[in-house]
């Protein structure tokens, strides 16, 4: 059977990959982007497929608005993508607070929106996947990137709560992981923070590691149209994982991590038993 999408930021990158693959294959979408015009080329393929809604995820009224009108359009809602989302660069010092208050408006309170929009419907169909477009950088950290991290980090947390309060409602949720993609997530949609001096040496120490090193996997970009293909296989299996990888480095680089952590984790237990008492 078709399926029903409500994508955010559908625009550009992962969001638009995701619009074509699904009405390619005959689904319907409801398409949203800060800017409709973008949508337009997907309109004239797909005709009446297809309901380009603008929205800004930051606008809670909105976003109640879009979902309600997509839901009464097409009739139901059977994957919903939360999408939208940019790139803060900056170190920890640099950023301001404002910064890192818009960088979780739209990453983590913009999906809020969606989810407390999106339930209701979901749970009156008794069915409904939520997929939440993550990264490696909700598992992992790095430098010059902490306030985008703490937006990613939360909605990991946010996301796994989720998943385990709605399995009883027929309600799925999957964390999307990807690593480094060829996609507008650090050019013209990224913030860049005022840098400060004394980070300098950081950023030049991190640009020469990276030039030294051609094979690492974090420069192993991957290719949206090839993602936009992969999301069909999460959102058509009988039983989607609540955490999938999209892309090469996340392969690589979190199980490495994370056997880091382990090992610290174990050496260190002895003081985690004694702070027991």
């Amino acid at each position: 059977m078709a399926k029903t999408w409500f994508i955010t930021g559908a625009g550009r990158g992962f969001g638009m990959e995701f619009a074509k693959n699904a009405l390619e294959r005959g689904d319907r979408v409801a398409a949203t982007a800060r800017n409709t015009s973008a949508l337009e080329p997907l309109v004239a393929a797909h005709g009446d497929a297809i309901l380009p809604l603008q929205l800004d995820v930051t606008d809670r009224d909105a976003v109640f608005a879009a979902v309600n009108k997509a839901a009464e359009h097409f009739g139901r809602l059977d994957v919903v993508v939360n999408n939208a989302g940019y790139g803060l660069f900056g170190a920890i010092e640099e950023i301001t607070e404002q910064e890192l208050r818009d960088q979780m408006e739209v990453n983590l309170f913009g999906v809020l929106h969606v989810v407390h929009a999106v339930l209701p419907i979901l749970r009156a169909q008794g069915s409904g996947h939520i997929i939440q477009i993550s990264t490696i950088g909700g598992l992992v950290a790095f430098p010059n990137l902490g306030g985008y991290h703490a937006s990613k980090w939360a909605l990991e947390g946010l996301s796994e709560s989720l998943a385990q309060e709605v399995a009883g409602q027929g309600i799925k949720v999957t964390l999307v992981e990807p690593g480094g993609f060829n996609t507008d997530w650090s050019g013209n949609s990224a913030v860049h923070a005022t840098r400060k001096p004394e980070y300098d040496g950081l950023r030049k120490a991190s640009a020469e590691a990276s030039a030294a090193n051609p094979d690492s996997p974090m420069r192993k970009l991957g290719d949206p149209v090839a993602a936009g293909k992969a999301i069909l296989k999460i959102v058509d299996a009988e039983n989607p994982p609540l955490r999938a990888f999209f892309g090469i480095a996340p392969t690589m680089v979190v199980p490495a991590m994370y056997a880091q952590r382990l090992a610290t984790w174990e050496e260190w237990k002895p003081v985690a038993l004694e702070a027991n008492g």
